[in-house]
Order: C-alpha cells, then structure tokens, then sequence
C-alpha cells in the first residue's frame, strides 16, 4: 500500500477537518465583515456620497455584490491551479490574499478625504476578497471530502459546510466586541478594527494549513501522471461534465445560496432597517440565530450519508417556498409589534399623477417621488395610488399638508413609533423560533452539498469543476440578493417584496434538481 493510498488516522482526520474549517470560518469572516457593517449603515456613510441614506446603503450593497461577482474568476483561476498543483498550496495561496485584502479595506480613507478614489479602492480589494474566496470553498472541501473514508464523507464535509454560517457568526461577535471595547470612537475608526483583526486571522490560518498534507487523491493522481492538462477546458469537455455543471449551477448553488443569505442577511437588514430595531440587538438576535442554527448543517449532512444527498435539499427547496413568507411575518410581528399593528390598522396610501420613486437619485423628480423617499427612510409600508393632485391618507384620513414632517406628526398620532427598540423576551423568542425554521431549511439544503459536488465530478478536474458552478451560482444570485431584494423594497415601499427574489430562485433550483440531478452517495465517497 502506497502513503498515497493508507486512509488518515482519526486523529489526522480531525486535524484535516479542524484546520480546514478554522480556515473556511476565517475566509468567510473577512468576506462577510463587510455585510455584517453594511447592515448598520456605517460603510454606506463612510465610502459612498452622502445626501441619500438609501442610495449610499443601495451603493454599500453593490459593493458587496461585486466581491461575489468575482468569485466565479477567482473558481477559474484557483481551480486551476488547484487541479494542476495541488488542494493544499492552493487555499494557502487564497486565505493569504483574502486576509490582506480584508486589512486594506480598514485603513482606506473615507470618501470626505479621499473623494472618489475611496469607493474605487474598496471595489478593487472587495475584487481581490472576491477573487479568493473563488479559490478557498472548492479546495476546504475537497480536501476533506478526498481525505474522508467511504460513507462518512457527508458528515465530515458538513463541518466546512457549517464553516459558513461560522464566519457570519465570527464577523457578528467580533463587530460587537470592538463596538463594545471602542464605543466612543466606534463611528470615527473604531469600525475599522474588525477589518484589521483579519491579520491576526491570518496568521492562524497558515500556521495551521501550513501543516498539513496533501490529499491523498491528488498525490495518487500526480504519482499515476493523470492530473488534467487544462482543467478548465476539461470542465466542459469531459463526457457529461455540461450536464452536470448545468445542474451543480442552477440546482444546487443558486439555490442554497439564496436561502441562506436570506436568513442572514435579508434577516439582520430586516430587522434593523423597516423593523427599526437598535442595531446591537439586530446582530444579536441574528447572531444567536445563527448559532443555534449550526447544528442543522452537521445533522443534515451526516443524514444525508444515510438517506442520500438528494432528498434533504429537494426537501429543503419545498418546505422553503411553503415557510419563507410566513416566517417573515413572525419575524416583523415579533420584532415591532406596533409597528407591525400600526401598519395594518392605518396602512398608509400616497395618491399622485406620477409616483415614480427612483432609489438611485440623489433628489427626487417630484413632490409625489419626494414622499416616497421620505417614507422608505422611516420604514413605512406604503401603496400607491392614481390621483391628480399628490396627498397622503393614513388609515382612510386625508393629511392635511404633504410636508414630511406634518406627515410624520400624523403617523405618529395614528400610532406609528420610529424610535429605535429592544424587543420584549417573549418577542425576542418568536424571532428566534422562526430564525430556527430559517436555519433548518438552510441545513437540509447546505449541508450535504460540499460531499455532494465533490461526488458529482471525476477527480482530475473535480476543483475546477465543482467551483465554477457554486461560485457562479453564490456569486450571482446570492451575493446579488441582498442588493436586489433592498431595490425591490426601496421601489415597492413592502419590506416584504423583496423575498419573491429569493422565492423565484429556489422555485427554479427545486425543478432543476428535483429532474436534473441524479444522485451521487450510493458511490460511497468521493469519486476516485
């Protein structure tokens, strides 16, 4: 028996696991730092033009797209490399350039030193975290999966899977820690220390990475001399490979991936946007979601070593376009009850010619637009309506007057509360119960994945081409979801409009994968 072919130890299993997703946490924290930040404004304010709270957030959230949009060229290049020289010095070569990517971002200057060069600065570092997050999900992944012995495969890759959530739940924490530890000085650089703190990330990351191995997949694989020549084009030339890529793409990536941003980060904007909760317990409250909802990945990916890979997401698909409205409902019921009753009580109609809010522009074309931005930046859900001449009813009543502040005086007699708030325990409790529901589904569909995708694809070109579809699939309906849905509300004026972005997408993943994919665990491991 060759070293290549003698199956690790338990004890370098866990190192092969532990280092892996320490490694993953670490990468996703410095990914969605920027996420988690955005949600509270702070970015938007500092990066971007001031003037328009809701176009600099919209900018803030575009920005965050475009790391995802470079993730597929990041799968390319990495893959790549990954097939052609290895899974191990490939993710050291992304955690490497992540990290510094993530530092540079605190130690821009903002847009009231520095001008525009500001926002171009952070796109082309948001490039570069973009670009290497491309590279690090495919290889973690593998690694463990070409490492894991037959039929446990599920259950070790889970731990990458839950790895994600781990970094949105590190990036929460170490936000509130600095915020806690820095409060005086939180809005002029205090923000900018998370951002820093990824060096000391880095740091631990390679010390760990670097001692491991390789896989013993690739090393049989470079002893037997049948490493791909170029497995990018091998991607798409290897016998059934399009079918499958087609597949891993619109089934499996753009699926999961827009549950789980939903539940994150549609979540914690949510909350802290048209549910006006205090920005603190927005992310704690997530957060908390959050980590009783790691659980559900490791459980479903270990379930699927038994049951398959493919029930649990098909599964997961259903029950989400059954659950997402209704666990949004709870959550905005919870979260401000007097908001939320005040809305029905004494909805809110805008009438006008033309009411043709434009979330872009910086002044608004008319009176009837100018109140359309005004309610947006206070959360009310608000129709439309045609008249000839502009006014606003609140519960049926007639305001008098259309200036923004006779319209707030009338919300607020009519119940309307636009302070800030903590909710109630009992509250609190609900949102977390539908959190709950949100991380089961985002478990059943998440977490057999990473065993899944590396089953899917021979080993020769299993890097390039497990990660060109999922970055594809997270970078574009995913990372674009968040900018996307907050159009979708800023324009329609229903904090809830933006979910049928994430109800569509997984309609289409569920008859992809429920036709398309054909199941990959009776092979008991990754393909040899």
């Amino acid at each position: 028996m060759t070293e290549a072919d003698r199956a690790p130890s338990a004890g370098e299993m866990r190192m092969v696991i532990g280092a892996s997703s320490l490694g993953t946490i670490f990468e996703w924290y410095d990914f969605f730092i920027w996420g988690t930040l955005t949600a509270t404004g702070i970015l938007g304010r500092t990066f971007f033009p001031s003037g328009n709270e809701t176009l600099a957030t919209l900018l803030s959230w575009a920005t965050f797209a475009v790391g995802f949009g470079f993730r597929p060229l990041g799968a390319v290049l990495f893959g790549f490399l990954g097939d052609r020289m290895g899974r191990k010095y490939t993710f050291l070569v992304t955690i490497a350039v992540m990290g510094l990517a993530t530092a540079g971002i605190g130690l821009i200057p903002g847009y009231a030193e520095i001008g525009t060069t500001a926002p171009v600065l952070i796109l082309l570092l948001r490039v570069a975290q973009g670009l290497a997050l491309g590279g690090e999900y495919g290889g973690a992944a593998i690694y463990v999966a070409e490492h894991s012995p037959e039929g446990r495969a599920g259950f070790h890759t889970s731990f990458i899977q839950a790895s994600v959530v781990g970094g949105f739940i590190l990036s929460l924490a170490v936000v509130l820690l600095f915020k806690l530890g820095f409060a005086r000085v939180w809005d002029d650089w205090g923000w900018r220390l998370p951002f820093l703190f990824s060096l000391v990330l880095l740091a631990i990351s390679l010390w760990m990475r670097l001692k491991l191995s390789e896989s013993p997949v690739f090393r049989a694989m470079k002893e037997a001399g049948e490493t791909a020549g170029n497995p990018f084009l091998e991607s798409f030339t290897y016998p059934g490979n399009k079918r499958r890529l087609f597949v891993a793409l619109f089934g499996i990536a753009a699926g999961l991936t827009v549950i789980w941003y939903t539940s994150m980060f549609s979540v914690l904007a949510f909350l802290s946007g048209p549910m006006r909760l205090d920005q603190t317990a927005a992310q704690l409250i997530t957060g908390a979601g959050a980590v009783i909802g790691v659980g559900f990945f490791i459980l479903f990916g270990k379930l699927s070593d038994r049951v398959g890979r493919k029930p649990p997401i098909v599964f997961g698909y259903a029950l989400t376009l059954v659950l997402l409205f209704p666990c949004f409902y709870v959550i905005g019921s919870a979260a401000n009850p007097g908001l939320a009753k005040a809305a029905l009580r004494e909805p809110v109609v805008v009438s006008g010619p033309k009411c043709g809010y434009d979330p872009f522009a910086a002044v608004q074309a008319d009176e009837c637009s100018r109140m359309l931005d005004h309610l947006s930046k206070r959360g009310v859900i608000y129709t439309t309506d045609k008249a000839p001449t502009v006014f606003v009813t609140i519960g049926g009543q007639v305001v008098q007057k259309t200036e923004p502040a006779a319209v707030d005086a009338a919300l607020k007699e009519a119940g309307y509360r636009f302070d800030r708030i903590v909710p109630a325990p009992l509250d609190i409790a609900m949102i977390l119960v539908a959190m709950t529901v949100l991380m089961a589904l985002c478990g059943a569909t998440f977490g057999p994945v990473a065993a899944l995708l590396s089953e899917m694809f021979p080993s020769r070109i299993r890097y390039s081409s497990m990660s060109i579809p999922y970055h594809i699939g997270t970078g574009y309906f995913g990372g674009f979801l968040p900018f996307i849905s907050q159009y979708i509300v800023a324009r329609t004026g229903n904090p809830w409009a933006g979910l049928w972005y994430t109800f569509a997408v997984v309609a289409m993943a569920l008859v992809v994968t429920m036709f398309g994919l054909r199941e990959t665990v009776a092979l008991r491991g990754p393909r040899r």
